[in-house]
């Protein structure tokens, strides 16, 4: 029983963000230069294979998809939304991912994804049928 209380105290000292309902999560714009298509480049090992792909579609507005393909497209509409000074990616699926960008690198959901001009023909796919609240312009 000891070890079960402390190893949740130290979840919660760990600073782990959790988010309960994804309607009260306050969206966020962007930072400047982070909107737009991000792509992983190369295998990650997050993904579950090497031939997976990654993408993360970001609008002026802070509304996101994180769309992952492999032998199938797993597709989840986000917003983004801010603690502190981090920024985070969260899904309608109440999955919150860090982001961090450098340039026109972006590491999100322990990958690193560049700034592409488009989405993949999948994910554009999907958001054609699935547009998000704010669209890219």
């Amino acid at each position: 029983m000891k070890k079960i209380a402390l190893g949740l105290m130290m979840l919660g000292l760990s600073g782990c963000v959790q988010v309960e309902n994804y309607n009260e999560v306050v969206k966020t714009p962007p930072p400047a230069g982070m909107a737009g298509y991000w792509q992983s480049k190369g295998p990650q090992s997050e993904l579950v294979s090497p031939e997976a792909i990654a993408s993360l579609v970001v609008t002026p507005a802070g509304d996101t998809l994180d769309c992952r393909q492999w032998q199938r497209v797993i597709a989840l509409p986000g917003k983004l939304m801010r603690r502190d000074d981090t920024l985070y990616n969260v899904t309608n699926k109440l999955e919150v991912y860090k982001l961090s960008r450098e340039g026109d690198t972006l590491q999100y959901a322990g990958m690193t994804l560049e700034r592409v001009n488009r989405p993949t023909t999948e994910c554009a796919d999907f958001l054609t049928k699935n547009p998000l609240d704010t669209p890219l312009p």
